[in-house]
């Protein structure tokens, strides 16, 4: 199971993503959008920011956008910066191989086949599949699960490459609430995991 910072990182690399090139968004206005503690996410942010995976801006037009392509982001990289290994057995990792404590034969060992198999799967599914593949699922941005206007901050310059285009979204989410929720493209809960 994802642990929530894992879930969280994933969340603000897809609102990155959803960025025009150029463009960063402030932790406040991720924060407000996904549903994020803004001092966890901070720490998140820091964190991907140290591995290369987001880039920070200071000052007043500042904010965070992605070191690279949401093309060249999957899914798999995020979920072993947060996670570690996606080994279940610690005799399967491929970066922290080591000896299972109870194991007498590590050749004739009957779980380490299915284990295997399993880490393989999800390897190949979470390698495959990368931001621009979660967006392009989602949609255009403003479509996901909004927290509740109470916990919302509202920061007119949180996106600084277009007001118009965050103003558009806005009304466009708010009329999709309205219409009793039409359109559900929900990227959390491990949504896009699965499919």
């Amino acid at each position: 199971m994802l642990c929530q910072k894992t879930r969280y990182a994933l969340k603000a690399l897809l609102e990155l993503a959803a960025l025009p090139a150029g463009a960063t968004m402030s932790s406040a206005a991720i924060s407000a959008r996904r549903a994020i503690p803004v001092k966890y996410l901070e720490a998140i942010l820091v964190e991907l920011k140290r591995d290369g995976l987001v880039r920070g801006q200071r000052g007043r037009t500042g904010g965070y956008r992605l070191a690279r392509s949401a093309k060249r982001i999957s899914f798999g990289v995020v979920v072993r910066l947060m996670e570690g290994p996606l080994a279940l057995l610690p005799c399967l990792s491929g970066t922290r191989n080591r000896r299972c404590a109870d194991c007498v034969d590590g050749r004739a060992c009957e779980l380490k086949k299915r284990f295997r198999a399993v880490r393989d799967s999800t390897a190949a599914i979470l390698d495959e599949w990368t931001l621009a593949d979660a967006r392009a699922k989602a949609g255009p941005p403003g479509n996901h699960r909004r927290a509740p206007a109470a916990n919302k901050v509202r920061r007119r310059s949180s996106v600084k490459a277009s007001s118009i285009r965050e103003d558009a979204a806005e009304g466009k989410g708010a009329a999709e609430e309205k219409s009793g929720g039409a359109i559900q493209n929900r990227i959390d809960d491990g949504d896009t995991f699965g499919r």
